[in-house]
């Protein structure tokens, strides 16, 4: 009786390894779909903090190119002008007696551009402004690729309908060299800035460097990525003609 047990038990030993193999492997495959799910999510949310095409940058590849094509005659679209870089200076005088002011200067251009601005200090010292050398009296911010394309969109389309008696921007601030350069008297045009929590109303000049050859041409750019100039001036004018 003893011995017909013990084979019993054997046998039902060996009835249950297979089945617990069976269950091992079920939970390995288990496990690797749900690896292989996380990899997928993980994909996919890589995909979705790399964003979406700023609006700008299609509109000048898909209307600015074909129209400046046109009117200048290029050949070749790597004739086209296009938008190089976006220079934000802020300039803080009064820092020197009060920090906290270029402190707040940094955070609010921060805010506007989404990105780490650098602090500006001074060259050398000037007395009458009570200025000494190496003195942080500003701050800048540089912008390329999406960022400055989004910055443009958010600058022309939000900011600048803002401003109050807004009758469009100058054309004469071109530099001769294809850049362009505007200045803002207040801060706060920008939506990213909480009029509440602003101490001090600051300035800022803002350039738009182009790979243009004259300023014409920047000024063409400017005008189809939707840079809403006053009526044309003389200045623009009388380059075209020397030309």
């Amino acid at each position: 009786m003893a011995k017909e047990k013990e084979q019993q038990t054997e046998k039902a030993e060996k009835a249950e390894k297979p089945a617990k193999a069976e269950k091992t492997e079920k939970a390995v495959k288990a496990d690797k779909a749900e690896k292989g799910g996380g990899a997928k999510k993980k994909s996919e949310g890589g995909a979705q903090e790399k964003g979406v095409t700023p609006r700008m940058f299609t509109r000048y590849h898909k209307e600015t190119v074909p129209a400046l094509m046109k009117k200048f005659q290029f050949k070749s679209r790597m004739q086209v002008p296009r938008l190089e870089k976006i220079s934000i200076n802020i300039g803080v005088g009064k820092a020197t007696q009060d920090a906290k002011l270029l402190d707040a200067a940094v955070h609010e251009l921060e805010s506007i551009t989404g990105q780490k601005a650098a602090v500006t200090k001074s060259r050398k010292a000037i007395s009458n402004f009570k200025l000494r050398e190496n003195i942080p009296i500003g701050c800048r911010v540089t912008l390329r690729r999406a960022k400055m394309y989004e910055f443009f969109d958010r600058f022309v389309t939000v900011a600048l309908p803002r401003v109050r008696d807004f009758r469009g921007v100058s054309d004469k601030s071109f530099d001769g060299h294809g850049n362009y350069t505007v200045g803002i008297k207040e801060q706060i045009i920008f939506p990213e800035i909480d009029v509440d929590k602003v101490t001090r109303i600051n300035g800022m000049d803002i350039t738009f460097v182009t790979t243009a050859r004259n300023d014409v041409e920047a000024y063409e750019l400017l005008k189809e990525l939707g840079m809403p100039f006053v009526k044309r001036q003389d200045v623009i004018q009388t380059t075209a003609q020397n030309q």
